[in-house]
């Protein structure tokens, strides 16, 4: 599996050709999410960009997350009742997520783009996209028990 994560450039000149800016809070928002590992709630996301934008509302980094989750610039994962988790890595991966701590960590197989055409054959379907999540409970939460 060849993944190509897009440069800051790259996402800019896309989002121009789309009539739309790179704000300061699209930037930040981004940068937040690609360096770090977890997958994290909007309000946590909102309190790391308050240490760059101390003036950034919780609602402008909620439009900002819509407006890059509908470009393909970041993966929102809903779990219902407001419980949307976020992802700055939008290439083919899986996740494993804690059923106990709600933890999410991914999971790389070089099986992806096989099974996309293990499906297309079996079911006739076009396979546009799909997504994969085990559940169970992480090493913390097994050591606390």
């Amino acid at each position: 599996m060849q993944t190509h994560k897009k440069s800051i450039s790259e996402i800019t000149s896309s989002l121009r050709d789309k009539g739309m800016k790179m704000t300061q809070q699209r930037r930040v928002i981004l940068d937040v999410l690609r360096s770090t590992k977890q997958h994290p709630s909007a309000e946590w996301i909102y309190n790391q960009v308050r240490k760059i934008i101390p003036n950034v509302s919780l609602g402008t980094v909620y439009r900002n997350l819509n407006t890059l989750q509908q470009e393909g610039l970041v993966l929102e994962m809903n779990y219902g009742k407001g419980q949307s988790r976020y992802d700055g890595t939008v290439e083919p991966h899986y996740h494993v997520r804690c059923i106990q701590c709600g933890r999410i960590d991914d999971v790389e197989f070089d099986t992806y783009d096989h099974l996309h055409d293990q499906v297309e054959s079996r079911t006739g379907f076009s396979i546009s996209e799909h997504r994969l999540e085990f559940s169970g409970i992480c090493p913390d939460c097994t050591k606390s028990v």
